[in-house]
């Protein structure tokens, strides 16, 4: 089969300069601006990742340990609405206490080094109550979401209060708030916007960026507010017997389109546009492809119950950067929980007129790191990505996106290969995506590709062609310049860089199914070092084959310039149990367990057995109970010390590897400890007939009345093992029916819609002499055979049943690592 072809040209034009109303405070050190192609900072251009966290739906005593998990998974700006009702239930008493405490939220942001936006509303939606706007607002104002004098007063009253707290975290005053969005998904009130970014810079508040949500064709006042778009790989939104919806599966290919009609079309028909197709094109003219929502999971609805896993958000997230996003947004990063109300629950439902019914409690929104903190496989996918845009997202914003003269013919069309190249004139990354929900791709055999540059010759790759497995999804490097070692291939996805013995060490992923092959231009280098495999000399290269990806797959090439370089290509599981950060005073790469997760905390205290020299600082590995071990390269000049536990040092190709046993016990994480293992749950009450089917909004199932499960539910009394401490413990509910509520006394504390997912409840999260002394209630609704409902797969048919399969306690243990 002749190589897949595709052509890079010359740029017709420089990317503008200068063009718009942006600007940064003056004199900070690393000025933010926006070019017509690509964002800069400090004048070198820049790569955001955002990720979206609700922070009066958390624990504000777990923020700063969530927020360094999302550093870790490589997000550098937090965004976050700023939710209305969640502050202001009762007018005229706006509360920033406790959850609420929205300075404390961003100055944990500031402390560690993470940008901050705030998403200021006054509407939201967030599948809030009323997309955030409190009842009393509703009541009064005849036309919100207008410029109606009604409206506009205590939006300014709101927004001067949101000033108020957020005063001196602006980039004048070192701060961290990076941009500010106003309103949400409002298509066609382009005046009303410009009101509000006005209205909010007379109440103090200012950012180098203001910016708006762009789906669906909304207008928006010309060059004021920079443009984000969206993509989700599933909706809740649609209906329950829509199947799979077209401005989902769209995601899914490389294309140069931005827009998704399809985000919010249940409150803005899919056929209504507010923005005419000119406006469109000078709007991709004048700004960059940013993005504040690609779906890091999916919510589910009372109709609609969509299952998003991890391949799905990870080809995505490739996906977008393939197609030229330069500003990777993801919503949600983190899940959360909604908050009590005072008046009222304070979710999106039938009862205050929107169309979708959402579960009273759970936010967890299947993301990357789930409502209590878990860490999901996603998060896993998409810090791989990360980490390649923390070290190459200088060099790839700037590049184009360029597609193949041979493109898919149609949605539908799942024969032709989905691939894209972003370049320079000589250089570039490769994007594949072979992967997409509901229907597999299918494997395409004799794979390799030809791309021709204006400033350089084509590069022919791999030198044999290999098979691209379905589900595989992938980006590799075209001419990479590593430390003067130029690097013409790899089939294998760049990771990051670490410096180890002497030497920068490129760390790459290879991909399950396909082999590693290393093309290194032989002008750059007098010596190679194979460690597996064979190296030929061909065509003014050496060609590396053969290679077995681990941890001991380092290849050390002597550079013509006379420096040391290595290329270490990580196994496909491996790479993504990879973190890279600062710790003990070096910047290291570390491994951890599968299903384990590592933050790094420059601001911990000294450890109390640490060297006099040094301890600033640690690692942290949150793990399942048990032993653990973790591996680090380059490892530092004494083993580190953990608390409550002993350290066994061996070693693990190139890396050092440290096995952790003990109890582990530090009193800021809740100790250590066993105690996890099976539950009972003892059955009190067998479930009723299934409630009668009822239709709200838009014709769409509307989810069971409260009193159906004081009657008619199933109902199992769990008892809390004594000695089992609640900090750091899961209970974990496997079952079956529609919808399942748990209740300590009379307090619904968790829910969930059955979806086939497991029901994770956090016992820290529950009112803890209650639970000791009452114990926990789940209550199971089957659901109606009837009941026009979408739950996806196998799961559809487990509704009719409301019963409690299994239940365990989940134990997670934090490990507090300092230096030795």
């Amino acid at each position: 089969m002749p190589p897949l072809r595709l052509k890079v040209s010359t740029p017709a034009e420089s990317p503008l300069t200068g063009h718009l109303p942006f600007s940064d405070a003056p004199g900070v050190p690393d000025p933010i601006e926006v070019t017509s192609r690509y964002l800069t900072r400090g004048g070198r251009p820049w790569f955001p990742v955002s990720g979206e966290f609700h922070y009066t739906r958390y624990p504000a005593g777990e923020w700063e340990e969530e927020l360094l998990k999302m550093k870790a998974g490589g997000v550098t700006a937090v965004a976050s609405y700023l939710i209305w009702i969640h502050h202001e239930e009762v007018e005229g008493r706006i509360r920033f206490d406790g959850d609420r405490d929205l300075r404390r939220f961003a100055g944990l942001c500031a402390r560690h080094g993470l940008d901050f936006i705030p998403r200021i509303g006054p509407w939201s939606h967030a599948e809030v109550r009323n997309g955030g706007l409190p009842d009393w607002l509703l009541a009064r104002a005849r036309t919100p979401r207008t410029d109606d004098p009604a409206y506009l007063e205590p939006v300014r009253t709101w927004y001067e209060a949101i000033a108020g707290q957020l005063s001196g975290l602006d980039r004048a005053h070192g701060g961290p708030i990076i941009a500010i969005q106003i309103e949400n998904e409002l298509y066609d009130q382009p005046g009303h916007l410009l009101t509000l970014k006005r209205m909010a810079q007379a109440a103090g508040l200012s950012a180098p960026l203001w910016t708006s949500t762009a789906w669906g064709g909304v207008r928006l006042p010309p060059d004021e507010l920079l443009p984000l778009y969206g993509g989700y790989p599933e909706t809740f939104w649609t209906e329950a017997d829509g199947g799979w919806p077209d401005t989902c599966r769209k995601h899914f290919f490389f294309t140069h389109q931005r827009d998704d009609e399809g985000i919010g079309a249940d409150l803005r028909p899919t056929a209504v546009r507010g923005a005419d197709p000119a406006d469109l094109a000078t709007r991709t003219r004048r700004f960059p492809w940013a993005t504040c929502e690609l779906g890091g999971g999916m919510a589910v609805s009372y109709h609609r119950r969509p299952r998003v896993d991890a391949a799905d958000v990870g080809a995505l997230g490739l996906t977008k950067i393939g197609c030229g996003s330069v500003w990777q947004g993801y919503y949600m990063f983190h899940g959360g929980t909604n908050p009590v109300g005072e008046r009222t629950t304070l979710q999106e439902s039938h009862a205050t007129g929107y169309p979708n019914d959402l579960p009273v409690r759970t936010y967890d929104f299947q993301a990357p790191l789930g409502e209590y903190g878990q860490y999901r496989s996603s998060y896993d996918e998409l810090r791989l990505q990360h980490a390649l845009l923390a070290d190459f997202g200088h060099l790839v914003a700037p590049m184009e996106s360029f597609l193949p003269a041979q493109q898919p013919v149609g949605q539908d069309d799942r024969d032709t290969l989905r691939w894209a190249v972003r370049a320079s004139a000589d250089s570039g990354f490769l994007f594949v995506n072979n992967h997409q929900p509901h229907e597999a791709l299918p494997d395409h055999p004799d794979t390799s590709f030809t791309v021709e540059f204006p400033a350089g010759p084509a590069l022919t790759f791999p030198s044999t062609p290999v098979t691209v497995p379905t589900g595989a999804y992938f980006c590799w490097p075209l001419r990479l310049d590593v430390g003067g070692l130029r690097l013409d291939w790899a089939t294998a996805q760049p990771v990051c860089t670490v410096d180890a013995d002497g030497r920068t060490a490129l760390v790459l992923a290879a991909t399950d199914g396909i082999p590693v092959e290393l093309a290194l231009d032989e002008g750059t280098l007098t010596s190679v070092s194979v460690p597996s495999g064979q190296s030929a000399t061909l065509d003014g290269r050496v060609l590396i084959t053969g290679l077995r990806p681990g941890t001991d797959a380092l290849v050390e090439v002597d550079t013509a310039d006379g420096e040391r370089v290595g290329l270490l290509v990580l196994d496909a599981k491996t790479a993504r149990t990879a973190y890279k950060g600062v710790a003990w005073g070096a910047e290291r790469l570390v491994l951890c367990e599968p299903g384990a997760g590592v933050v790094f905390d420059a601001h911990a205290h000294v450890h109390p057995h640490a060297h006099a020299r040094g301890g600033q600082g640690e690692i942290r590995v949150h793990s399942p109970a048990g032993e653990t071990s973790l591996a680090v390269l380059p490892a530092p000049r004494r083993p580190p010390v953990v608390t409550g536990a002993s350290v066994r040092e061996s070693g693990d190709g190139v890396f050092t590897r440290y096995h952790l046993t003990g109890d582990g016990r530090d009193p800021r994480f809740g100790g250590g400890g066993e105690g996890g293992g099976e539950g009972e749950a003892d059955v009190i009450r067998a479930a009723g007939p299934a409630p009668e089917p009822v239709t709200g909004v838009l014709g769409r199932a509307s989810a069971p009345a409260d009193e159906h499960y004081d009657t008619t539910a199933a109902e199992y009394a769990l008892t809390v093992p004594d000695g089992l401490p609640l900090t750091g413990t899961l209970l974990r509910v496997h079952w079956t029916g529609d919808v399942a509520r748990a209740y300590v006394g009379d307090r619904l504390v968790a829910d969930q819609f059955h979806s086939g997912r497991v029901w994770d409840i956090a016992l820290d999260r529950l009112p803890a002499f209650a639970l000791r002394g009452e114990g926990l209630r789940l209550r199971v609704l089957p659901r109606a055979a009837d009941a026009r409902v979408y739950v996806a797969d196998a799961a559809a048919a487990d509704g009719a049943v409301a019963t409690i399969g299994r239940v365990e306690w989940v134990r997670t243990r934090t490990w507090v690592i300092g230096e030795g």
